[in-house]
């Protein structure tokens, strides 16, 4: 039986009277949390949903994946249980952006309607180095250390054992579904803009051209000052940005 769209998508203000709606979708180990103080920088009418992936917080009971195909399957099910007619948008950051492009492309090989934009942070399709196998089978203390050298990582995360228990497990699954990924350079049919961190360790110079084949209009990137958990100090100049260009979008759109 599949899981109900509720389960996969959190709300954290339902704003039913919004004209446009925001998914966001977060990085491996993470969860909705690392998104909520976002809630407080949109407009009133944007409405805010975040992904809520099993293994982790509300759903640590649901078993976590480890595959990629199964995962965007069951992804894709439920947002097309949760979308309505409003103009949408999707951003991730570093899986998160893996995931919301594999959705983007699953709803258009199902004719489903697609974002009216794609924002991808922190990773690129070409580029990106996806830590190795080997990561998932380090001890705990390997792991975040690991984790710390990528820059910003909240110290409320690594400094707190109870939020470690739940933290790693979810990393280490979220990391073999990275792992499992395989690049078919898939295209999709919405704009893409991409948000970056000049001192990433996990990109490579130039890994967000890699962008401008997949879509019929990119959007260009910017850059942040900091590592590869950048958008924690930055979320007020990314949601300005988002805010405006799915405005733009959506009036693009109902001409």
């Amino acid at each position: 039986m599949s899981t109900p769209a509720s389960r996969w998508f959190h709300t954290i203000e339902h704003r039913p009277e919004a004209s446009l709606r925001l998914f966001l979708f977060h990085y491996a180990g993470s969860g909705p949390a690392m998104y909520h103080e976002w809630a407080g920088l949109l407009p009133a009418d944007v409405d805010l949903q975040l992904l809520h992936l099993p293994g982790r917080q509300e759903r640590r009971a649901d078993p976590a994946y480890t595959e990629i195909g199964p995962l965007i399957a069951e992804l894709h099910e439920a947002f097309v249980a949760e979308v309505d007619d409003r103009p949408y948008a999707f951003f991730g950051h570093s899986m998160g952006a893996l995931l919301a492009y594999r959705l983007a492309v699953a709803l258009d090989a199902s004719g489903e309607r697609p974002p009216a934009l794609l924002a991808a942070s922190g990773w690129a399709p070409v580029g990106f180095r996806t830590p190795g196998p080997e990561l998932m089978d380090l001890p705990q203390e390997r792991i975040v250390e690991w984790a710390k050298g990528l820059g910003g990582l909240p110290p409320e995360i690594y400094e707190n054992p109870e939020m470690l228990a739940m933290v790693i497990p979810a990393m280490r699954s979220d990391l073999a579904v990275c792992v499992d990924y395989r690049d078919d350079e898939a295209a999709v049919s919405c704009p893409i803009v991409s948000y970056s961190g000049r001192s990433d360790p996990l990109m490579t110079e130039g890994a967000m051209s890699s962008w401008i084949p997949r879509c019929p209009e990119y959007l260009g990137n910017v850059e942040f000052p900091g590592g590869h958990f950048f958008m924690h100090s930055e979320g007020l100049p990314i949601t300005s940005d988002l805010v405006r260009l799915l405005r733009g979008r959506a009036a693009a759109l109902s001409r």
